[in-house]
């Protein structure tokens, strides 16, 4: 136990004796006087294991210990997503950029951080759910989107930086209860196998470098399907879901510059193509045949 306070080594030595013992009243008893002393327990086979017990802001969580707050009456305009899979200087600069010009309304940013950044990095004003690792595409983007408390979610990419005004327009397209989703980026498909961009304004999909929605869509059409680690095809997947809603998809045309792409471009291409075909086909292991969510199969 290098480094550990005298005192604190002699109580787990005694705990580890306690539960050798079975007398786990004692063992918890002094569990928590070492964590009075700045120390968390593991329990393993070679005895407790432990830790510095993590500073406000610090722990780091799963997912699932995420609260959500989605019962809550929203408290905000906006609630805006981000996530950290790496490189969190291209977040820092959307959250910064979007600070500038969130106009009148109310605004949440929420940081899921997978990447172990040092929580003095980002900005005191935002809501920062640090997690222990880093669970996948799906799972991180889901343990933010239990804390959205804004009337709308919008789930932004770190590539993407605002340039101007967002909220107006996406707020003014969701005011429409026959539109589901919207962002700025569409894609269309013929076939649901072949798809590509499209100005709309109706589109299939909206790419997930930029996409908005009514919070209340979180309730009905779910959360991001897990499975898919990687970020290719979930956003079309999750438009789907929304569509399938009897709700649409729209292009909104936005101020904003587009960056690199990191996860894309920092990831070989022979991987990248085999987490996008495994993404692609679990998109059409559910839709597959319903082209009558397409604009091309209702025309």
């Amino acid at each position: 136990m290098s480094g550990v306070p005298g005192d604190v080594a002699r109580l787990a030595r005694e705990r580890d004796e306690k539960r050798k013992e079975k007398d786990y009243a004692a063992a918890d008893a002094l569990r928590d006087r070492i964590r009075e002393l700045g120390y968390d327990v593991t329990d393993t086979p070679e005895g407790g294991k432990l830790e510095p017990v993590a500073a406000p802001g610090e722990q780091r969580l799963s997912p699932r210990e995420v609260a959500s707050v989605l019962d809550e009456p929203a408290a905000f305009d906006f609630s805006v997503h981000w996530i950290v899979q790496g490189w969190p200087g291209d977040v820092l600069r959307g959250i910064e950029a979007l600070g500038r010009h969130s106009g009148q309304h109310t605004a949440q940013q929420v940081i899921v951080d997978c990447a172990g950044t040092d929580p003095s990095f980002w900005p005191e004003d935002v809501e920062l759910v640090p997690l222990e690792r880093d669970f996948g595409w799906g799972a991180g983007r889901n343990a933010g989107l239990r804390r959205a408390a804004g009337r709308i979610v919008v789930v932004m990419d770190g590539s993407v930086e605002p340039a101007g005004d967002l909220l107006t327009p996406l707020a003014e397209a969701l005011a429409d209860p026959a539109c589901g989703i919207a962002g700025p980026f569409g894609i269309v498909t013929d076939d649901l196998r072949e798809f590509h961009e499209s100005q709309g304004p109706e589109v299939d999909a909206i790419e997930g470098y930029l996409m908005a929605f009514r919070r209340e869509i979180l309730q009905t059409a779910g959360f991001f399907d897990e499975k898919f680690k990687f970020y290719r095809t979930a956003d079309i997947e999750y438009s789907f879901r929304v569509k399938d809603l009897g709700l649409s998809a729209r292009v909104v045309p936005l101020p904003l510059e587009r960056h690199e792409h990191r996860m894309w471009a920092n990831t070989p291409e022979q991987e990248r193509a085999k987490l996008s075909k495994r993404n692609f086909y679990r998109f059409l292991d559910r839709w597959r045949g319903r082209t009558d969510l397409t604009v091309a199969g209702r025309a």
